[in-house]
C-alpha cells in the first residue's frame, strides 16, 4: 500500500481530492463545522457507477434522506492479509489522535477569536500530525499567559469601588501630599448613605478637616469620597467609619506606581495584538493541514476495511453522505435494506441504541463499511 506521506503531499494542493468533498463547493464551511458525515463503501455491482446510482437514488433523489457525493480513492497497493489487519488497527489509533488534534486547533481558534462565530467559520476551512499538536501547545501556552496577565490587570479596572484600581479615577490634586500632619483618605460610601456621610463625616473623629470631603467618582452602587484629617486620627476614623458602613480604601497615591501599571497594561495589550494575527494565521493553516490529514486517514481506513470485507480484486465504491438531521433513523434503515445481503448474519449495532454493558461508540457495525466523520468541532457559548 502506498505510504500515507504520499497521500499527505496532496494536502499542499489547492484542491485536495478528498477534502474537496467537504469544501469544494458542494457543502458550506458552516455545515462542515457544525454537522457530521457518513463515509461508507459498498462493493461494485456490474460497475461502481451502478453501486453509486442505486445508493443515491434510494437515499437522496427519492427520499431526500441525505446529500451524497462520490468519494474517489486513488489506486493503492494491497499487501498481505496480515499487513491489512495490522494496518487497520494502527489506522484506528491514528484516526482518533488526528481527530483530537483537529478539534483542539478548532476550539483554540474559537478561544482566540473569543467565540465570534462568523470569524471562526471563515478561518476553519480545509483546502486553502504530531508536530501540529506540539506547536499548538507551545503557542497556546505563550498566548494564554499573555492574555491572562492582561485580563488580570483589566479586572483591576472594573468591578466594585471596594476592590477596583483607582488609578484612572483619582488625580494628584485630590490629595494632600508631602504633609507631616495631614493625610487624605478615600472612603467608599453606598449611594443610599450619601446624605448620612455628608452629615456625619466631620464628627467621625476629632481631627477631621471641616468641609474637606469631595465626591470623586460614583457607579450604580456607591461613591468614592475623599476626606482629609490629621494622621494621628487615622485609626479612630477608620473604626468609626466602619461602624457607619463607610469603608476606607487602603490606598496611597503613588504616581510612579500608577504610571508603571498603565504602561504594563499598554505593553501587554500591544504584545497581544502583535501575536494575534500570526497566531490566527498559524491556526488557520494548521487546521487545514490537520483536517486534510484526518480525511486521508479516513480514506485509508475505508480502503483497508473494504478490501478486508469485500476481498480481491479491489472493486468497491466509497461514498460520502451528509444525513438529513430529521431522517437519520430512516436513512440507516434504507442503507440496511440496500446492503443487508452483504452480511446477513451480522447484527447491526447502532451508537444510538441503549444496550447496557456495551461501549457502543466502539461497537458500531453494519453490513457495509461505515465511518462517521464528526465535524461538530466547536461549542459556541
Amino acid at each position: 500500500m502506498k505510504d500515507i506521506s504520499s497521500l499527505r503531499k496532496r494536502s499542499h494542493n489547492r484542491r485536495d481530492p478528498f477534502t474537496s468533498n467537504f469544501f469544494g463547493g458542494h457543502l458550506s464551511s458552516e455545515a462542515a463545522i457544525m454537522t457530521e458525515f457518513w463515509l461508507i463503501s459498498a462493493p461494485g455491482e456490474k460497475t461502481c457507477q451502478q453501486t453509486w446510482d442505486k445508493m443515491n437514488m434510494a437515499t437522496s433523489q427519492t427520499n431526500n434522506l441525505s446529500t451524497n457525493h462520490k468519494f474517489n480513492i486513488p489506486e493503492l497497493k494491497v499487501g498481505t492479509l496480515d499487513v491489512l489487519v495490522g494496518l487497520s488497527d494502527e489506522l484506528a489509533k491514528l484516526d482518533s489522535f488526528v481527530e483530537s488534534v483537529v478539534k483542539k486547533v478548532a476550539q483554540y481558534m474559537a478561544d482566540v477569536l473569543e467565540d465570534s462565530r462568523d470569524k471562526v467559520q471563515e478561518n476553519l476551512l480545509a483546502n486553502g500530525a504530531t508536530q501540529i499538536d506540539n506547536d499548538l501547545k507551545a503557542r497556546a501556552s505563550a498566548y494564554n499567559s499573555l492574555k491572562g496577565n492582561l485580563q488580570s490587570l483589566e479586572r483591576k479596572n472594573v468591578g466594585s469601588l471596594l476592590t477596583r484600581s483607582l488609578a484612572d479615577i483619582v488625580k494628584k490634586d485630590d490629595f494632600v501630599l508631602d504633609s507631616e500632619y495631614l493625610v487624605t483618605l478615600l472612603v467608599v460610601v453606598p449611594k443610599t448613605n450619601f446624605p448620612e456621610w455628608q452629615k456625619t463625616y466631620e464628627s467621625l473623629s476629632e481631627m477631621v478637616v471641616p468641609r474637606s470631603t469631595k465626591l470623586l467618582f460614583e457607579d450604580q452602587e456607591s461613591g468614592l469620597f475623599s476626606v482629609t484629617l490629621f494622621r494621628k486620627a487615622i485609626d479612630d476614623f477608620k473604626h468609626q467609619a466602619r461602624e457607619n458602613k463607610f469603608m476606607v480604601r487602603d490606598f496611597q497615591y503613588n504616581e510612579e506606581e500608577m504610571k508603571a501599571d498603565k504602561e504594563e497594561m499598554t505593553r501587554l495589550s500591544t504584545d497581544k495584538k502583535k501575536q494575534f494575527g500570526p497566531l490566527v494565521r498559524w491556526l488557520k493553516v494548521n487546521f487545514s493541514e490537520a483536517f486534510i490529514a484526518w480525511i486521508h486517514i479516513k480514506a485509508l481506513r475505508v480502503f483497508t476495511e473494504s478490501v478486508l470485507r469485500y476481498g480481491l480484486p479491489v472493486n468497491f465504491q466509497a461514498m460520502l453522505l451528509q444525513p438529513s438531521k430529521k431522517n437519520v433513523k430512516k436513512l440507516r434503515e434504507v442503507l440496511q435494506e440496500l446492503y443487508k445481503h452483504l452480511d446477513s448474519s451480522a447484527t447491526v449495532i447502532d451508537a444510538s441504541m441503549d444496550i447496557p454493558g456495551l461501549n457502543l461508540s466502539q461497537q458500531e457495525y453494519y453490513p457495509y463499511v461505515y465511518y462517521k466523520i464528526d465535524c461538530t468541532l466547536l461549542e459556541f457559548k
